[in-house]
């Protein structure tokens, strides 16, 4: 999946850059309008291991006070109790569990994700996106992954019923993630 030098044993460790990451969510308002928000404040570790990538890992913090939809007040919503609950769950974990290669520059990642002090198994379609020296000498790695999930799996149950029929926020939550990692 990396074409990269590696250390003796063959396993290379990376770190993720928050400069140089984007972990967006989006989600429907009203049934029919697609909102998306970010966080902002992110760390964690990639380990590769290119003699067997099934092998490798990931673990990824993500700060839960970083959210940022764009909107001031939606996004103190979304830190209260009703939604992310910020105050007492102070960030978003996910560790990997797995990692099943399915081509040169993919794989699937499955893994526990933790919001909200509520752990469930997720499946990330990761894709490698490149390698290379940034400006800096630093080599650096590059990813894109994916997934949906149901925020009510996580406790985050709150919603308002339409006078039309169907809900003002919807269940599932897509999830993108562009990552850049600095080789530890």
């Amino acid at each position: 999946m990396v074409a990269a030098q590696s250390t003796a044993a063959g396993v290379d460790t990376w770190q993720i850059d928050p400069g140089h990451a984007l972990i967006e969510f989006s989600g429907k308002h009203m049934m029919f309008t697609t909102v998306k928000g970010r966080f902002r404040d992110v760390q964690g570790t990639i380990v590769l291991d290119e003699a067997d990538h099934a092998r490798s890992s990931v673990e990824v913090e993500i700060q839960a006070g970083s959210i940022d939809s764009g909107v001031e007040q939606r996004d103190g919503h979304l830190k209260s109790a009703d939604f992310l609950d910020v105050e007492n769950n102070q960030a978003i974990n996910f560790k990997s569990t797995r990692v099943l290669p399915i081509g040169g520059d993919r794989a699937r990642v499955f893994g526990d994700l933790t919001i909200r002090g509520t752990t469930r198994p997720v499946e990330l379609d990761v894709a490698y996106e490149g390698l290379g020296k940034n400006p800096w000498g630093k080599e650096v790695v590059g990813f894109s992954a994916r997934t949906e999930i149901n925020r009510k799996d996580y406790g985050l149950t709150w919603n308002v019923a339409l006078e039309a029929g169907g809900f003002l926020v919807s269940d599932q939550v897509k999830i993108q993630l562009e990552v850049q990692a600095v080789r530890a």
